[in-house]
């Protein structure tokens, strides 16, 4: 068997909770704000629980019909969905994965464009992260209000340090473009384009 793909780390740790259909599941992520944590859709849940059925992970365990909606089977994680987790679990923490994030990729690139401009952008990218962290902090007291245990929401906290880590390196960036400190190639020439005929 493959490794878990994350969302299927994510739906076997909400069935562990308690048994759900895959609305209920969506539904869960999106209101804890996992969707930060692993890209998630709808349709990428309904078939990563049907790869998770077929690979006995996960066993239908009744059907709920609300009002005149239509019936929703209702899964239940089994004993080797609980091992395939933990396994997952075990794999994902114990190790520094490359994950070619964007905004690296950017960031050694950035000589490309001329330093106000970047300063701008940095700053908008800034703003976003404090909205995050507006955002995060807010999810951190309802849950707890709400006495969901700890361990269910670490991610939040972990999140939270993450984006005050990055806002630090923002400002500490934007004040070294703005003052001149860091830096700037000079403007680097266009290639020139080969004549027809020429090879590139």
């Amino acid at each position: 068997m493959k490794p878990l793909a994350p969302l299927g780390v994510a739906a076997l740790g909400l069935l562990v909770e308690r048994d759900q259909h895959p609305y209920e599941m969506f539904q869960t992520m999106l209101h804890r704000r996992e969707d930060r944590v692993v890209k998630v859709s709808a349709g990428t849940l309904y078939r990563t629980v049907e790869r998770l059925e077929a690979d006995g992970l996960i066993a239908a365990a009744g059907v709920e019909r609300a009002g005149n909606r239509p019936e929703r089977t209702v899964y239940a994680i089994t004993d080797d969905g609980r091992e395939a987790l933990r396994r997952a679990v075990a794999r994902m923490l114990g190790r520094v994965a490359d994950e070619y994030p964007e905004f690296v990729l950017a960031i050694s690139e950035i000589s490309h464009l001329p330093p106000g401009d970047a300063v701008v952008l940095l700053e908008q990218r800034r703003d976003e992260l404090e909205a995050q962290l507006e955002l995060f902090s807010g999810v951190i007291e309802l849950t707890a209000a709400k006495g969901v245990p700890r361990p269910y929401l670490l991610d939040l906290p972990y999140l939270v340090a993450m984006r005050r880590a990055e806002l630090e390196w923002l400002d500490a960036t934007i004040a070294e473009l703005r003052d001149g400190r860091l830096d700037w190639p000079a403007a680097r020439p266009a290639r020139p384009q080969p004549s027809p005929g020429e090879a590139p």
